[in-house]
């Protein structure tokens, strides 16, 4: 950030997307996509109906139908978001994407000339509409470890054993109840860094939640983003192996549960920018890479996407599983071998 406390709020505006926003803040996957717009359940006052928060995506601006009723751009959402200032806001998304504001200026410049030309002030020719700065995944803010651990978790839960995890796969994760605490009543299910510190607890509801429940719950300040479920494990085996990439938690234990350890989530049907970098990082250009999400609207729109970003670094397959609603996590050890043969 330069000294001057100036900031051109147009411009960071027209740097971001709401996609990313939502994305920084590890939300992303709880919105559905129908056309140029997103709907889901609303961030800001914690509600629960799934299509009382909507955005549009050309527009690039959102709106709460329910308790807020008003809405705005990507700014006003991380402001209201973060209880802070616009001003304050724009710093963080300057921080939090990466953004260089001398280079935003310039490309501000160029579009404040366009507007003038279209509406008749000078005799130039209108020029290309500004594009958006990339997000630079590099210079993503780490989550801090922990420095405590979530002690006493009841291993042998009822829920654990409907999912089909085994106590040794349960130990291995180190999962269990909690029954007290920030995860109370839930499945506390430890995220490591590619350290293998651990710099987070996931809560799942053991079950299906109340309307106003949500299913997970995650530690407020931790950048989902950032993250890819279980690689500080998987980057250890055979560099010969595929590593396969799946959406949720119960996915990742169920695949390293029937025998492939070489597996990672990441946490929703969507691959940041970060993620691809931390993919691209422990990969080599002949390393393989099986994309296997859920077979629903969400997992077939991901990964297509991410097999398209992928492929620049490595070479990838999509599994295509041959009936709506199957998860990874409903294979069992034969078919993963099965599906596995063909990877290398």
């Amino acid at each position: 950030m330069p000294k001057s406390s100036f900031v051109d709020f147009k411009a960071v505006k027209a740097a971001i997307t709401m996609e990313q926003v939502l994305e920084h803040y590890g939300i992303l996957d709880q919105f559905k996509r129908s056309g140029d717009s997103l709907s889901g359940p609303c961030p800001l006052h914690k509600g629960s109906n799934p299509t009382q928060f909507r955005i549009s995506t050309t527009k690039n601006i959102w709106n709460c139908f329910s308790e807020c009723k008003h809405g705005g751009n990507s700014l006003d959402f991380i402001a209201e978001m973060e209880k802070i200032s616009i001003h304050a806001a724009a710093l963080k998304a300057i921080e939090w994407f990466n953004l260089n504001p001398s280079e935003m200026a310039a490309t501000e410049a160029e579009g404040e000339n366009q507007e003038k030309s279209a509406s008749g002030h000078t005799g130039e020719k209108p020029k290309p509409a500004a594009k958006r700065l990339p997000v630079t995944a590099e210079k993503a803010v780490p989550n801090t470890p922990l420095k405590f651990r979530l002690d006493k978790l009841e291993r042998e839960h009822p829920y654990l054993k409907e999912r089909g995890l085994t106590l040794e796969t349960v130990v291995d994760f180190g999962i269990g109840f909690c029954a007290k605490g920030m995860m109370a009543n839930r499945i506390a299910i430890p995220i490591h860094n590619t350290e293998g510190n651990v710099v987070a607890y996931a809560g799942r509801w053991p079950g299906e939640p109340s309307e106003d429940t949500p299913k997970y719950k995650l530690p407020q300040g931790f950048k989902k983003s950032v993250e890819l479920f279980n690689l500080d494990r998987a980057i250890k085996e055979k560099p010969n192996q595929p590593l396969v990439i799946v959406e949720g938690f119960f996915d990742c234990m169920k695949i390293h549960q029937c025998g492939h350890r070489k597996v990672v989530a990441l946490m929703g049907a969507t691959m940041s920018p970060s993620q691809e970098e931390l993919i691209r990082k422990h990969t080599a250009r002949n390393s393989h890479v099986i994309v296997m999400l859920d077979e629903n609207e969400a997992g077939q729109a991901g990964r297509q996407d991410i097999a398209c970003r992928l492929s620049k670094h490595c070479f990838v397959r999509v599994h295509e599983f041959d009936r709506p609603d199957i998860e990874p996590e409903h294979l069992g050890a034969e078919d993963l071998k099965q599906i596995l043969e063909g990877a290398v």
